[in-house]
């Protein structure tokens, strides 16, 4: 059965959240939607209570549930949605956030309006640490992008431009299936790579200030490493591993006129891994050596390519002069700037 939008929600061991996602998700005042969840073989009772909504809500026969054939973590989770989803365009939920009554109907309003590729809405981050609750809002301003490489022109061009996330924008489905976009099977910063990638391949976005999702950071989750008492080193190196992976993938959009901004987005988002292993340093087991830590910083450009960059040299060979030096020198410069920024 085809459907304007599908919701998509990966479940995995959420079942003290997710009657507030299902009532939220179910109470939109858009019509045509599809609510894909995604069981990803959890050990709790989540399953049970999106069975209940099936067999009792008025919406029920809309809600359609696809079982992974064993756990499989948020990047397969999602691919499968991208693979099962039925609706043209494809909205991602957390199985313990909640969205607006009228999130679908703003956001697809833009959409059809522009035939925009993506359109973003604003969120509320919403902090439940120790039994006090902390609300705090991320907004953009409202902006149309209608022009090819605009949109991935001012990604780039600001580091903190856009939320690094998989949730509150409504795309094409078809964006992922044409380019055979997937998000990479890791736990640790799971949304860096799709978000690097998505904006070259779009060009029609909107974004909103409207608040449409409430993104709740409890104690425990997975999204809150600082607040974990121990890190596995393999969760991290998963992830330096996907990170590598969209390094690598540069030649795409080396004629792009906005590759200088590409890369050194990408590279500072190294950076920032490597200020969060050293601030880790303590609860990650086995310890980081100081050329592991070197090596993030490795580019996959050399210094002659560097220099021909249209655009910010400088900036990128600084980056790049990062990934060569000694092992101890290296990480004493990446500790020294990362505590006058705050992230060491």
């Amino acid at each position: 059965m085809a459907y304007e939008v599908t919701i998509g929600i990966p479940v995995y061991n959420v079942e003290k959240y997710i009657r507030l996602t299902m009532d939220s998700a179910l109470a939109q005042t858009f019509p045509d939607i599809e609510f894909l969840v995604l069981d990803d073989c959890g050990t709790d009772s989540s399953m049970d209570i999106v069975r209940e909504y099936q067999r009792t809500h008025p919406r029920g026969k809309d809600i359609r549930i696809v079982r992974q054939p064993q756990n499989g973590g948020i990047g397969r989770a999602r691919n499968r949605i991208i693979e099962e989803a039925c609706g043209r365009y494809l909205y991602y939920m957390d199985a313990d956030d909640a969205i607006a009554p009228d999130t679908i109907a703003v956001l697809y309003a833009e959409a059809v309006k522009y035939d925009a590729d993506m359109v973003y809405g604003s969120y509320q981050r919403i902090e439940q640490f120790d039994g006090e609750e902390k609300k705090e809002n991320h907004s953009y301003q409202r902006q149309v992008f209608l022009r090819e490489n605009e949109f991935a022109d001012r990604v780039y061009s600001d580091y903190g431009f856009l939320q690094a996330t998989t949730w509150n924008f409504l795309i094409k489905t078809e964006i992922y299936l044409k380019n055979n976009l997937r998000h990479k099977a890791v736990n640790y910063w799971e949304d860096f790579s799709i978000t690097i990638d998505l904006p070259t391949y779009v060009t029609r976005v909107v974004l909103l200030p409207d608040v449409t999702y409430f993104y709740y950071c409890r104690g425990g989750s997975l999204s809150n490493f600082q607040r974990r008492e121990h890190i596995a080193k393999e969760e991290i190196t998963k992830t330096l591993k996907a990170m590598d992976e969209v390094k690598q993938g540069w030649r795409r959009v080396k004629d792009k006129p906005y590759f200088h901004k590409w890369l050194y987005k990408v590279m500072m988002t190294h950076f920032y891994m490597a200020c969060a292993t050293l601030k880790d340093d303590a609860i990650v087991t086995p310890a980081f050596s100081k050329t592991e830590i070197r090596d993030i910083m490795k580019s996959s450009l050399t210094l002659k390519e560097i220099l021909k960059l249209n655009g910010w040299r400088l900036k990128n060979m600084f980056l790049y002069i990062l990934g060569i030096l000694p092992p101890f020198c290296s990480v004493l410069v990446i500790k020294c700037i990362g505590k006058q920024k705050g992230l060491v």
